[in-house]
């Protein structure tokens, strides 16, 4: 944690993101990412295997480490395979040693590329070479490295974007996702309210910007978190909030300052009614931007309306991007929040979500998921709060937001490093080419051992007198491992889909509509 200085910190390491993140005193930095201008002290409150680093890695081992379950398959056919052609080299050997060589021997037979004369080895030798032969080419190995590798690649792939697999189970049921469950505040939304309009209005005849700051003058002593809103409001549009000579809170109605004679009213529609100011003009507008979802104060200067300010928790960057992107992936998208039904279903109307779950407590958050599950849906729940712990634990994915609370880190299957919930799409197009490079390696290690053991135990010698020889043979087996290894390496050069396009510097994707608007708007 920083105590002292300012400067700017390169935090792609942990990020990804190129452009360096400013720092100042009580910011947290973490170790391994690079102070590149100016100088800062600051004290270590994790060292160790607590490092965020430390952590990053250990989870990364523990997820190339652990098997998803279509590796049990794999493991049980290897666990046979072995004992299984043993007995088949057996059963070639004396087929041919007490009959085929009798019946089928061809004299002008030979082995593939191999000086092994026929004439001179005898039945003994015919036998015994088709019976190793049969032991060199079969290949337990393709299929031992066919899941393994891929999980490895994948994890890897998740980590150098962000993406963090805690097991290699998540990765497979994470490719088989029907439905994603996002929680509102602090995964969709921003966590904290932000001044979305400033409308001028009434009779007082000012604007926007001068009535921003004069409600900041009025908020600037304020604990609410509305009041808290409108002050940074002010400040990030850089105008000067200078304290206010009296101020006053009215508990469940706003506020009332004084400030170089003006008298500064801010509130609630009973405010208004109690001081006898006519606000007719603002209500119509008032009422549209509170069926937005919105939080709506009006405000007066000297017994005069003077405009309205609104205040939302405002969604994240690319937060429309993403779910477009799962829409098109064939994925069901809900949102699940504590919130009134009213603001909830004005924030799924902005960005596209199919299901609202509204006016729901922490704890039926589970509950809300376990419904989906029992409708046959494999589930994902996206979260960052303590209260969405039971849900990530209860969905078949949990994935956890990287700045979200280390309850919800804990439980979740997955963490998004970064918070952009585009790199939930890019979590499950990995797995989903995770599991692609699987299935490919598996198809083709059994394909290989179904067609080269036959082969080589001689099948077909009756029909063409060549035989597979035992050098030949252990050259394919290298092949085939070497094949599975080669195609799962391809996996490195995946891109998920989002970052492709994605851009270099902050701000939304070109038509996202997540920016906040600005004072006036």
């Amino acid at each position: 944690q920083v105590v002292d200085g300012y400067s700017a910190v390169d935090e792609s390491m942990l990020t990804g993101e190129s452009i360096p993140a400013e720092k100042k005193a009580g910011d947290l930095v973490v170790g391994a990412t690079i102070n590149k201008t100016g100088s800062f002290k600051f004290k270590a409150t994790r060292v160790g295997a607590d490092t965020a680093l430390a952590q990053i890695i250990k989870m990364v081992e523990n997820a190339q480490a652990s098997k998803p379950p279509i590796q049990k398959l794999a493991d049980f056919v290897a666990g046979h395979f072995i004992a299984g052609v043993h007995v088949l080299a057996l059963v070639v050997f004396t087929f041919w040693f007490f009959y085929g060589f009798d019946v089928f021997f061809r004299p002008e037979s030979r082995f593939i590329l191999s000086p092994y004369s026929l004439a001179e080895i005898g039945v003994f030798g015919f036998a015994l070479l088709l019976s190793v032969t049969t032991l060199v080419i079969s290949c337990p190995c393709a299929l031992g490295l066919a899941t393994p590798s891929a999980v490895m690649a994948g994890t890897g792939k998740g980590a150098e974007n962000g993406i963090l697999y805690k097991g290699a189970d998540a990765v497979e049921v994470c490719s088989k996702l029907k439905a994603v469950v996002f929680d509102k505040t602090g995964t969709l939304t921003r966590g904290q309210p932000s001044v979305t309009d400033v409308i001028p209005g009434g009779t007082a005849g000012m604007e926007p910007g001068e009535i921003l700051r004069l409600a900041a003058v009025a908020e600037k002593t304020s604990e609410h978190p509305l009041g808290e809103a409108i002050v940074r409001g002010a400040r990030d549009h850089g105008l000067e909030v200078p304290d206010a000579d009296r101020f006053e809170a009215i508990p469940g109605h706003g506020v009332t300052a004084t400030y170089r004679g003006r008298q500064i009213l801010l509130g609630n529609r009973r405010l208004f009614q109690d001081r006898a100011i006519e606000a007719v003009p603002l209500l119509e507008r008032m009422e549209a931007l509170e069926e937005g979802g919105k939080t709506v104060m009006l405000m007066a200067v000297d017994g005069k309306a003077a405009g309205l300010i609104a205040v939302a928790d405002t969604l994240k960057d690319h937060v429309d991007v993403a779910i477009r992107r799962l829409h098109r992936m064939g994925i069901q998208v809900a949102m699940i929040t504590g919130d009134n039904r009213r603001t909830a279903q004005a924030i799924a109307r902005q960005v596209g979500i199919d299901r609202v779950l509204a006016e729901v407590l922490p704890q039926d958050k589970a509950s809300e998921v376990r419904k989906l599950q029992e409708q046959g849906i494999t589930v994902a729940m996206v979260g960052d709060g303590i209260n969405d712990a039971p849900a990530l634990a209860q969905a078949d994915v949990g994935i956890a937001i990287g700045s979200g609370t280390d309850v919800a880190k804990e439980t979740g299957d997955i963490i998004l490093v970064k918070d952009d919930l585009r790199d939930v799409v890019g979590a499950i197009e990995i797995s989903r080419a995770t599991m692609r490079k699987i299935r490919e390696n598996l198809v083709w290690s059994f394909a290989y051992n179904i067609t080269g053991i036959p082969i080589a135990s001689g099948i077909l010698y009756p029909l063409t007198g060549l035989i597979v020889s035992p050098e030949l043979a252990a050259f394919f087996m290298a092949i085939s491992s070497v094949s599975v290894t080669l195609n799962t390496l391809l996996l490195k050069r995946f891109v998920p889909s989002l970052k492709r396009t994605r851009r270099t510097g902050p701000g939304p994707e070109p038509g996202s509509s997540n920016a906040p608007a600005p004072a006036g708007a």
